[in-house]
């Protein structure tokens, strides 16, 4: 079941995001009063196909899912010495080089335009989030020796607001790539007066990150991590070691030994690691009454791995918040998001050809249907998200100066609008193989790294 969701997810992601190109060169085309022949969601063989509208359209499913294209009437491809004049001034080739850049280009601004309306609705609509809240670290971490300590609400990076985990993250992860230090405005508990808070601003370096560090979670790299509930026990499983050794729901936990215990999630960290082995564990019950108990986590093999377990709740789940934004707040908001994407897209394609980020960062067919059905089955805003940055991705992507892409087309015409004449059609000719064995090294590396994805 897993599986066919996996699937499904993958080729409706997929025929949004084709359908959505192509009807760009299509609406755009019709536009310039270009004739277009046919619609093709897929390539190679057609399967099923229907003629619509004046023009008798053809719009076809061809056999292989990946990608599709719009037909025009072409001289390069098509027999027009027997057409009407009316039927030749429809010719692409015919066209002006303006209208022919703006039928090209109008493929990937369609995916740009798609994601501009997926986040703006998500940003309208309302996401729920994890809040900026950070947990202790360790000290040797970067964030420790900027001064945070766990607790700390951010509230801004190098002056730009941010109110979630996400926000963070993206902020972070611009300033990572370019080594520059992070400036972060913090909320913190004010000592000299319980209950109120004040807001102070330490700055975090980034330049100790390596590559390496980028391709992972670099957050917890500088000691940046969810804050966590307080270690109280929720549900206590009946014949477990937690209801045998006397602990009850509600139960606070202080210390595990002589280890304090910071949160929920370091409370499980350590019972997972002492499989068989009898803890001292020290709190205080629900009623106020202090407990010292003894604890034997009993031993739970989860795949090769050997784990220990109380059976008793812990909750873990992070402080959340819902962040909306009115309409036009929301379509700016969306913009911006989408043009930041787009340019970390590029910076990171620039920085793997220099070698300074790895070319691992490639992923093919495998992982992107792998992340759709993750998305899919977390909920409809994630895999909504994770359409929208996929059709920022196949916008950039096609708008890469590479002959048989949009982009290569658009530095054709560009050529053309500076030298005032045509590409020859010998040039073009051997930047079309050029081009295509660009495309299948990458597709190859892309595949490779999904199989490596995989067996590990």
């Amino acid at each position: 079941m897993t599986f066919l969701q996996t699937v499904i997810a993958f080729l409706a992601a997929l025929a949004v995001l084709v359908v959505v190109h192509e009807l760009g060169h299509y609406w755009v085309a019709r536009w310039c009063g270009v004739k277009v022949l046919r619609f093709s969601v897929g390539m190679g063989k057609i399967v099923w196909s229907r003629r619509f509208g004046p023009d008798q359209t053809e719009w076809a499913i061809s056999m292989l899912p990946l990608g599709g294209y719009v037909k025009m009437l072409d001289a390069r491809e098509q027999d027009v010495s027997t057409l009407p004049p009316a039927e030749l001034k429809r010719e692409f080739t015919s066209q002006s080089v303006w209208k022919r850049i703006a039928i090209v280009a109008a493929g990937p601004l369609a995916n740009f335009l798609l994601a501009i309306a997926v986040f703006a609705g998500l940003y309208s609509y309302g996401v729920p989030e994890p809040a900026t809240r950070i947990r202790a670290m360790p000290e040797s971490s970067a964030a420790y020796q900027a001064g945070l300590r766990g607790g700390e609400l951010i509230t801004a990076v190098n002056g730009e607001t941010v109110r979630a985990w996400s926000d963070l993250r993206w902020k972070l992860t611009q300033l990572a790539l370019e080594k520059a230090p992070a400036r972060l405005d913090v909320q913190r508990p004010n000592p000299a007066s319980p209950g109120s808070t004040f807001v102070d601003t330490v700055t975090v370096r980034l330049d100790g990150l390596v590559t390496e560090d980028l391709e992972g979670d670099f957050l917890a790299k500088l000691g940046l991590d969810l804050a966590r509930p307080k270690p109280v026990l929720g549900k206590i499983m009946p014949d477990g070691p937690a209801m045998q050794a006397g602990l009850r729901e509600g139960d606070l936990i202080h210390k595990v030994g002589d280890i304090t215990v910071t949160d929920g999630l370091a409370f499980v960290e350590l019972i997972r690691a002492s499989s068989g082995k009898p803890l001292q564990i020290t709190g205080v019950h629900a009623n106020g009454q202090p407990f010292d108990i003894t604890v034997t986590p009993e031993s739970y093999s989860k795949g090769e791995q050997t784990i220990g377990r109380i059976k008793a709740e812990v909750p873990l789940a992070p402080e959340m918040i819902t962040t909306s934004d009115a309409p036009v707040a929301a379509v700016a908001k969306a913009v911006t998001k989408t043009w930041d994407t787009s340019v970390l897209t590029l910076k990171m394609l620039g920085k793997m050809l220099i070698g300074e980020v790895s070319w691992k960062n490639i992923t093919g067919p495998i992982t992107i249907a792998d992340y759709a059905g993750q998305t899919a089955r977390i909920g409809i805003i994630s895999y909504l998200t994770f359409i929208a940055f996929i059709s920022i991705s196949l916008g950039v992507m096609n708008l890469l100066p590479i002959p048989v892409l949009d982009g290569g087309l658009l530095l054709y015409y560009s050529l053309e609008l500076l030298t005032g004449r045509a590409l020859p059609e010998r040039v073009g000719e051997i930047a079309q193989r050029a081009g295509v064995g660009i495309l299948m090294t990458l597709m190859a590396v892309a595949v490779f790294n999904d199989i490596v994805r995989l067996m590990s």
